[in-house]
């Protein structure tokens, strides 16, 4: 039989990293150096806030007593899309490396802290562990989604450890037994669940993991779960079948009060363990009346298996697998022609969109197989809620045949590298897909003299990344794309309802783009901008239009809101929705000591003499993100009224010496402020200007955080949001 072996949720180096971490910590020791783990921290590596969002903080000197010196730490584990293994990167600051991400999804968190790629680390903070990751912690995120993995409002089961002789692995072993409530030593016989585990995890796995002892606490006190027995196992072993059959049931029956028929028997396992549940099933069938195969495809040579017993012996065989990204995903596929070739009974519970080959999907799975187990109500053979048909493989295009990245229409992603890194030891793509926009990095795999990933389903919105080679940023060559500021950035677009204002519009339905360039006497130097005009834009109409500049942030240039931020696909899109007065918008470079005297003296007289554009202040309206914002803010404290239409993307109002309220006031239609949520690093900085303007008296709006970091993602959001308030 061929299984599954790869259950595991970390990166294929995980246990390279773990050889390393233990080789370092040989020499160390051969030094005399002290490699002991640091003492529990004081305060917490990770704390929860609200809604889901994390606070980070490693200690430096926590990290370099369990594995030395270190230039980069992460914190990964399953943070990515579709729950897959993705990491965290965190910024030295001071003692420590810190980061603030989120908001996450409600459920179980697992994962390590890494030095440079290699040097993996337990967090010393957090009490959790998993026997089979060492290197593991694990927190929990409350919320409606995940109401079935929380601890169980009152008492329900409980969990022992069962020991028993195993002549098959030669040795004791132990299994983990979940009772529920009602059992009792004598009387009426318990049906069984016997579950299994994945390749390279233990029979811990499940309650350390996969929350099994949560899941069934909860199905039971819903009225959701039959009195049954869950006996969680341990599959490591050459012959499962026989440790099964010979070794774990009688030792289940002769300790507890198990029902020794058939009929009340069920076996599921996930990964490795599902295809242990296949091989009983097809060798022995009959043995167990249910069976469930958890993101499990490869179950061997299927041709000389025994479908009519199989069918006649067996009440339930229900298959489950992840998106595209779970590795079981072409091989239940296969398996399934087969099984239709061969007239094999089996329910399928569909495509999980939602999770890839981790213990997301397996929680999910365990949660839909056991209610439907030693129940008299027929359960529906549907799939859950949500699911979607398996119609065909998996397969993205040959290696070096297409540009990357390549984008299904499911939104799933596929990157490759050139052949340029065949020697590099780690490459990963690191991009803004980390809830609200933050960027997250995921580990590419081998191929070839080629790296790649495939990530997704992605949301519906516009991606900037760069692939990360041995700790160096790399531009991804082979997409022609650019980001003039960030030459190590490329970027993509996922096409829908979600991104259409991001979208470019038809052919002849947008309006111009062209590049100004004049003079700048405050830098000295001959500058360029961005000029966007309307469509129908008309140089000799009587009525001017009304102008309104758009500024970049810190480090940025006059490119990047055409580069990165859309802006001309949103100006168009909002003017095409009818929702955008007609206006001349400019994009100048504001990296300069004096913007005030920059935009007042070069930028405003160079657009006023190249295009019709009112020089009536309440016909100007001036916005900046970051950088540009507070540029924005000393444009309306020293010149007042100049523009009317003020807009400030994650930017304070700064000092408040010598403002002239009333004059900002009198000349100001609209003062808006935006800001992002906690992983802002301006948010503070905002949210303490409101009370400031409150006390002034100076007139604005604030309609809440935008739910982002200090990002792109967010700034076009704003930009979406203020635009159409212009001229109005």
């Amino acid at each position: 039989m061929q299984f599954t072996s790869e259950s595991r949720v970390p990166s294929r180096l995980t246990r390279t990293r773990r050889a390393v971490a233990v080789l370092l910590a040989a020499l160390l020791a051969l030094t005399g150096l002290a490699v002991a783990a640091p003492a529990a921290a004081a305060e917490p590596w990770i704390t929860v806030q609200d809604d889901g969002y994390l606070r980070i903080a490693v200690p430096n000197a926590a990290v370099e007593a369990a594995v030395g010196p270190v230039s980069q730490v992460v914190v990964e584990g399953n943070f990515g899309p579709s729950h897959n293994w993705a990491q965290i990167g965190l910024q030295r600051s001071g003692a420590n490396w810190t980061a603030t991400y989120g908001p996450f999804a409600p459920g179980l968190y697992y994962y390590q802290v890494t030095g440079d790629d290699s040097k993996v680390l337990k967090d010393a903070s957090n009490p959790t562990s998993v026997a089979s990751e060492p290197e593991w912690s694990t927190f929990f995120i409350p919320g409606e989604s995940a109401a079935l993995l929380a601890d169980a409002p009152e008492q329900a089961g409980t969990i022992e450890t069962l020991s028993y002789e195993s002549d098959v692995a030669g040795e004791q072993r132990d299994a983990l037994v979940w009772l529920p409530p009602t059992y009792k030593p004598e009387g009426k016989k318990f049906p069984v669940l016997y579950l299994q585990h994945g390749g390279g995890q233990s029979y811990r796995d499940w309650v350390e993991v996969g929350r099994a002892e949560q899941i069934l606490d909860n199905l039971w006190l819903s009225g959701s779960l039959a009195d049954m027995i869950v006996v969680m196992g341990n599959g490591n072993v050459s012959d499962f079948s026989a440790e099964l059959l010979e070794n774990l049931i009688p030792a289940v029956e002769q300790t507890y009060n198990a029902s020794p028929s058939k009929n009340q028997r069920a076996l599921a396992g996930l990964s490795m363990g599902g295809g242990q549940a296949f091989e009983v099933f097809s060798r022995h069938p009959g043995e167990f009346a249910a069976i469930g195969t958890f993101g499990a495809g490869r179950f061997g040579d299927l041709d000389s298996i025994p479908v009519a017993q199989m069918n006649n012996r067996t009440d339930l065989f229900r298959v489950y697998v992840g998106n595209k990204t779970d590795i079981a995903y072409n091989d239940v596929y296969d398996s399934f022609q087969k099984f239709d070739a061969l007239g094999l009974d089996y329910e399928f519970d569909g495509v999980n969109p939602d999770a890839g080959h981790n213990w997301n999907a397996w929680q999910e799975n365990l949660i839909d197989f056991a209610p439907r187990l030693f129940t008299k109500t027929a359960s529906d053979p549907a799939p859950s809620e949500g699911h979607t048909a398996l119609t065909e493989r998996f397969q993205p295009p040959a290696p070096g045949t297409t540009p990357t990245p390549f984008i299904d229409d499911e939104g799933f992603v596929t990157f490759e590298t050139t052949t340029d890194f065949a020697d590099a030891q780690y490459v990963s793509v690191w991009a803004n897909w980390a809830p609200g926009g933050s960027w997250l990095r995921v580990e590419m795999n081998k191929v070839g003299d080629r790296w790649r990933a495939t990530v997704g389903p992605l949301e519906e919105k516009f991606y900037h990344y760069r692939l990360i080679v041995d700790r160096q940023s790399v531009k991804d060559t082979s997409n022609p794309t650019k980001v003039t500021s960030e030459p190590a950035w490329s970027t993509f677009l996922i096409e829908g309802e979600g991104s259409r204002l991001l979208t470019d519009v038809p052919a002849g339905e947008g309006g111009g783009l062209e590049v100004l360039t004049y003079q700048s006497t405050v830098a000295n130097q001959q500058r360029s901008a961005y000029v966007w005009t309307p469509p129908g834009y008309d140089a000799e109409r009587a009525e001017p239009y009304p102008l309104f500049v758009l500024n970049h942030g810190g480090g940025q240039s006059w490119t990047d809101w055409v580069e990165v931020g859309r802006a001309r696909q949103i100006l168009d899109n909002l003017f095409r929705d009818g929702e955008l007065a007609p206006m001349v918008v400019v994009m100048p470079n504001g990296n300069v000591n004096d913007y005030p005297r920059e935009l007042l003296e070069n930028v405003v007289p160079a657009t006023e003499a190249s295009y019709n554009v009112s020089q009536d202040p309440a016909e100007r309206a001036l916005a900046g993100l970051s950088a540009g914002g507070a540029r924005t803010v000393s444009v309306l404290k020293a010149h007042p009224g100049e523009f009317a239409w003020i807009g400030t993307f994650a930017a304070g109002f700064g000092g408040t010496a010598g403002v002239d309220v009333e004059a900002i006031n009198a000349g100001t239609e609209l003062f808006r402020l935006y800001t992002g949520d906690i992983t802002d690093f301006t948010y503070a900085s905002v949210m303490n200007s409101l009370p400031v303007l409150d006390q002034l008296g100076i007139e604005y709006e604030f309609n809440g955080v935008t739910v982002g970091p200090h990002g792109w993602d967010t700034w076009q959001k704003n930009l979406i949001d203020f635009a159409p308030r212009l001229f109005q």
